[in-house]
């Protein structure tokens, strides 16, 4: 009888765990499932939040700032010299001698070549028999000039014939005179038979040789010598016209050559006075000692100019700027994290950095690299450490 109770008792309980387990199975199948969909959700709205914190562009900005303290400005330039010349013969015929080479220094007057002329000689002493021949025709005619002006006083001849003398005798008297100045004019062609240094300097160029036909005149060929001062260099530089108005005459620069380190001092001593039309740029002349000859004429130089801060106008780098079709544009960025694109009006172009003269002000936060897709009102994040 015990047994059978025993057995009649067990049967529910058992029934009952099972249901139980039963019901917990289902329930972490619940919690299961209920924390899959949570943790999709979750990973779902995470993702979404990512995905629209990435849309969002980051930026660094800049404040624009006038220059500190003074300018400066780096030219190109060309050294040359003082004063050169292209030595020409003025006078044709054959190099008998040349007496200084390349590199030679020479003084004013100094002797460079001689030229024999045997064709200019010959018509040197036809002209001088030509004279003799003038004069002698002339000395006629004036006493028979004379002879019939004292005639005509008496009435012996007509006044006529009296006039055709003084006539004739001033004939000869101009053609006396022509053939002098033609003598005159060979004289100085044998003149020109030396070939004289025209002031102090060196002989750069000698391109010519003994025996070597020259003839007068520029177009006849190249300079048989070329002679150049050299104690005293010229540096021509072109400035542009923002600067120009800065550079007067008496300014002071400092020079660079490549061939010879160190640095050089010169001075503006003369300007263009007019922007050449094709560059906008000052033609400037500047001059500096060179007695040692240690510069060399036609060489590159350097030219740097110290100027003090001319205008408080703010600058901004040149990847700052926005290129639309309507102008030049520049984004700030506002205390709301939304952009706002100004157009402005730029000054000088210093290559990595411009001037802005109206748009944006040294209190705005500009957008140091914008995107050329970004639009006005856009939000924007600040890179890390660059918060204005």
């Amino acid at each position: 009888m015990s047994n059978a109770l025993l057995s009649g008792d067990s049967a529910p309980d058992a029934a009952r765990r099972t249901r139980q387990l039963r019901l917990g199975l289902i329930v972490a199948v619940l919690l299961l499932a209920a924390f899959g969909v949570g943790s999709r959700l979750f990973d779902r709205r995470h993702l979404a939040e990512q995905t629209q914190a990435a849309a969002i562009p980051i930026v660094t900005t800049l404040r624009p700032a006038p220059a500190p303290g003074g300018e400066s400005l780096l030219l190109p330039g060309t050294a040359q010299a003082y004063a050169e010349a292209a030595i020409y013969a003025r006078t044709s015929g054959y190099v008998k001698s040349w007496k200084t080479d390349l590199g030679a220094r020479v003084r004013k007057g100094a002797l460079l070549a001689e030229i024999d002329t045997p064709d200019v000689d010959q018509q040197f002493h036809q002209a001088q028999a030509d004279v003799a021949t003038a004069r002698a025709s002339y000395e006629i005619a004036r006493t028979t000039d004379l002879r019939w002006r004292e005639l005509l006083v008496s009435e012996s001849v007509s006044k006529q014939d009296a006039e055709q003398k003084a006539a004739d005798a001033a004939s000869r008297q101009a053609a006396l005179q022509s053939a002098e100045a033609n003598l005159a004019r060979l004289r100085e062609l044998q003149g020109f038979k030396r070939i004289l240094a025209p002031f102090d300097g060196v002989v750069t160029q000698r391109a010519t040789d003994v025996g070597a036909l020259v003839s007068a005149g520029q177009n006849a060929g190249a300079p048989l010598f070329r002679v150049a001062d050299v104690s005293r260099l010229r540096i021509y530089a072109a400035v542009p016209e923002a600067y120009a108005a800065q550079i007067l005459t008496g300014t002071g620069a400092t020079i660079n050559f490549d061939g010879r380190p160190g640095k050089y001092k010169a001075t503006v001593t003369s300007t263009a006075g007019a922007l050449d039309p094709a560059t906008r740029s000052l033609q400037i002349e500047l001059q500096m000692d060179n007695v040692r000859g240690a510069l060399l004429a036609g060489a590159y130089a350097r030219v740097h100019f110290d100027l003090g801060a001319q205008s408080q106008l703010p600058r901004i780098p040149v990847t700052a700027l926005l290129f639309r079709g309507d102008g030049l544009w520049v984004a700030t960025v506002g205390e709301d994290h939304h952009v706002a694109l100004h157009k402005i009006i730029p000054g000088r172009d210093f290559g990595t950095e411009i001037e802005i003269q109206d748009g944006v002000g040294p209190g705005d936060v500009v957008v140091a690299d914008p995107p050329d897709s970004l639009m006005d009102g856009a939000l924007v994040r600040i890179a890390p450490g660059k918060t204005p």
